[in-house]
């Protein structure tokens, strides 16, 4: 035993001898990672070393390209960048509690070495040459030295010696709290559950969602049905259970995570979060975050932001009203007169709404959406579109065994990327969905193409012990959204790294993923793969017609509770002075011009807003509204030329999927639809009228 632990080798230091050497998830342990991460890290100094001690004069050659692209040389590999985009990944789909441990222990480590790159003076000083005493450049090698240097900027690198130390202490400390936000929402989530043994307080649950409670039960050894704060086990039980006090013993779980009196609150970390960032802006020059996230975003400043949330408040208050008061109604006409809609009523009733106006529910399409139909649905959509196939390859190590690896193949047979899908909630994942990478695309100096190695991960219905995973409609989008992000990364076709797939601005990244969500209502779309799971019919024709008129169902609801966010982010992140309000009362103060439901002071969204707290999206919320502008635009066209025009989804790919960042985003769309985007197509989408201010 002494033997074999002595001969075994670090997997991240040796050639991984997989399938498009793919990383070795069968072969990683726990205490490979830090021994990577620690190695890696003095390989990067190394390099840097060489780079700032080369005799020659500073090139975009020996000096960009160097610092971007540190994979090239003599066998040499990004260790650091191998070894972490296994272990954060992870992090967010497969952790526990020595994972957990572990990050909190090399987070200050890797937030010093990133500080000690991007404030080396000697470093920055080949970086100013080369960008004031450059050859001729192409657009993408231009865009890569600006972003280079910009980049070095934004990171301090003009600061005084006082300055800079107080940065590695603001981005060392926010570093941390970033991860402790994370780690105390994913305890939160997973700590409730509400455990039913008496089978009468299922009433009014379809049959798939008690099933995967019994399930749930069963997992932990307990009798009777479980409920999580899952979405696949929230949201139906929100949906249909007629029990109202469960309902609302769920939402207040799931609406009081992180403002609980212990460990895991969030409360006062958001508040040292929002802080550090107008600290670390200001610093570097800035009035506030905000100004200092948007100086690099297609919406500018401030100002635009907030023009794009007050329009979109005008066009659709007035439907959200006429929305919120016909839910009411509803309950009244159900309950009577006296009966006072309060938030956990509000799915509930909706639905009955819904039901009554357009006679469809979720579970009624469930049947037809069993995911293995659904992948071969969303593959075929590719391959239509863009001629791409996939190939399930089991060969290629997975991290768990929900999670099913393919390699993708372009249309003319050439390999294209590994794609991997991880579908279902469990104890040591995130919540939510979302796309990453564990090898990016560029193209080495030998003239390489080296393909990506892409992820989606998602929180679907799981498959119980009666029936397949059938998913409901809103499930399909997400896989949809993710898959547009997939698509992005997959083709990516750029020289450098750093610039590709989704290396894009923030407010342009959601425009591949929102656009494939439009396929969703298709009719031909739906006919490639809706089919009763049990007896192989096709969805009905009366079904898709109603689902196409119900659309837009509460539309305007939804456009508003995404605005409501976008203005909770700008009012923390436009603050020039320190933020000493207590979160509770400024969250509901922030979103008030939104809201057109009454808003419970027990509750709170900020503590377990991933987004704008750890997630990157700080001061970026806005970007969903923004790309649906371009999505809905962007789908205007294919719905001129034909939804499944090869030439008009070539176009697509050509101008934006495989340009990732190598040109600024509005010159990219432009070139694909020949003018800018207006709001006109989302409105016409929605079924609103324009508002006169």
């Amino acid at each position: 035993m002494m033997s074999e632990q002595k001969e075994r080798k670090n997997p991240f230091f040796f050639p991984y001898n997989t399938p498009h050497d793919v990383a070795p998830f069968d072969r990683i342990r726990l205490e490979d990672y830090e021994e990577a991460f620690l190695e890696g890290i003095r390989r990067e100094d190394e390099q840097i070393d060489k780079i700032i001690n080369d005799p020659r004069k500073p090139t975009f050659d020996n000096t960009i390209i160097s610092i971007d692209d540190e994979k090239d040389g003599e066998g040499y590999y990004d260790l650091l960048d191998r070894v972490s985009s296994v272990f954060f990944n992870l992090l967010s789909a497969e952790t526990n509690d020595e994972m957990d441990a572990l990050a909190q222990k090399l987070s200050p480590v890797l937030t010093k070495h990133a500080n000690d790159i991007r404030l080396n003076e000697k470093l920055f000083e080949r970086i100013k040459y080369v960008h004031q005493h450059h050859r001729k450049l192409t657009p993408e090698e231009k865009m890569l030295l600006d972003k280079c240097y910009d980049g070095f900027v934004r990171s301090g690198a003009l600061l005084d010696a006082a300055g800079k130390e107080r940065l590695r202490q603001l981005t060392e400390e926010a570093s941390m709290l970033g991860l402790q936000f994370s780690q105390n929402l994913l305890k939160e989530n997973k700590a409730f559950t509400l455990h039913i043994t008496d089978e009468s307080q299922l009433d009014g649950l379809p049959a798939t969602a008690r099933e995967a409670a019994a399930l749930a039960a069963k997992e932990m050894d307990k009798e009777g049905w479980v409920f999580t704060l899952d979405f696949p086990s929230y949201s139906p039980f929100m949906t249909y259970s007629t029990q109202r006090d469960l309902r609302r013993q769920m939402y207040m779980a799931k609406n009081t995570e992180c403002i609980h009196d212990n460990s895991e609150n969030n409360l006062d970390i958001c508040k040292r979060l929002i802080n550090l960032r107008r600290e670390l802006a200001q610093l570097l020059g800035h009035k506030t975050y905000a100004d200092y996230v948007l100086k690099h975003r297609m919406a500018g400043n401030v100002r635009n932001v907030y023009k794009l949330l007050n329009d979109l408040i005008v066009a659709y208050k007035p439907t959200a009203v006429k929305e919120v008061a016909a839910i009411e109604q509803m309950a009244k006409k159900t309950e009577g007169k006296d009966f006072k809609l309060e938030p956990w009523d509000f799915g509930f009733y909706s639905h009955k709404l819904q039901l009554q106006k357009y006679n469809i529910d979720a579970e009624m399409l469930r049947p037809y959406f069993e995911l293995s139909k659904v992948i071969d649905g969303v593959f075929g959509l590719a391959n239509r579109l863009y001629g791409i196939t996939f190939k399930q390859n089991d060969d290629i190590p997975v991290y768990h065994p929900d999670v099913k690896a393919y390699e993708v193949f372009d249309k003319d047979g050439s390999f294209l990327a590994v794609f991997y899908a991880d579908f279902h909630p469990r104890k040591g994942k995130q919540g939510g969905a979302w796309m990453t990478e564990y090898q990016g695309q560029w193209i080495d100096r030998k003239g390489e193409n080296i393909r990506p190695h892409v992820s989606v991960v998602m929180n679907f219905t799981k498959p119980t012990e009666e029936k397949p995973a059938l998913l409901t409609l809103g499930e399909v989008e997400t896989f949809l959204h993710e898959f547009g992000h997939s698509l992005h990364g997959m083709f990516a076709n750029t020289r450098f790294e750093s610039l590709s797939g989704t290396n894009v601005w923030w407010d342009f990244v959601e425009l591949p993923s929102q656009f494939m969500e439009n396929f969703a209502i298709e009719k031909e779309f739906l006919r490639t793969f809706a089919f009763h799971y049990q007896t192989g019919e096709p969805l009905p024709d009366e079904l898709i017609s109603r689902i196409v008129k119900s659309r837009n169902y509460n539309v305007a609801y939804a456009c508003l509770r995404q605005v409501s966010f976008g203005l909770l982010d700008m009012a923390y992140y436009t603050k020039k002075d320190e933020f000493t309000d207590d979160i509770i009362p400024f969250e509901k103060k922030a979103w008030a011009k939104a809201m057109v439901t009454e808003q419970l002071p027990d509750t709170c969204m900020t503590v377990q807003f991933s987004h704008i707290m750890a997630g990157g999206y700080a001061a970026g919320y806005y970007s969903y509204k923004w790309a649906e502008v371009l999505d809905a635009d962007a789908f205007a066209v294919f719905k001129k030329e034909g939804i499944f025009n090869p030439a008009t989804a070539q176009r697509f790919r050509d101008c934006i999927l495989s340009k990732g960042g190598t040109e600024n985003p509005m010159v990219l769309y432009k070139r694909f639809k020949g003018s800018e985007p207006t709001i006109d197509a989302l409105l016409k989408r929605n079924g609103i009228r324009r508002c006169k201010k």
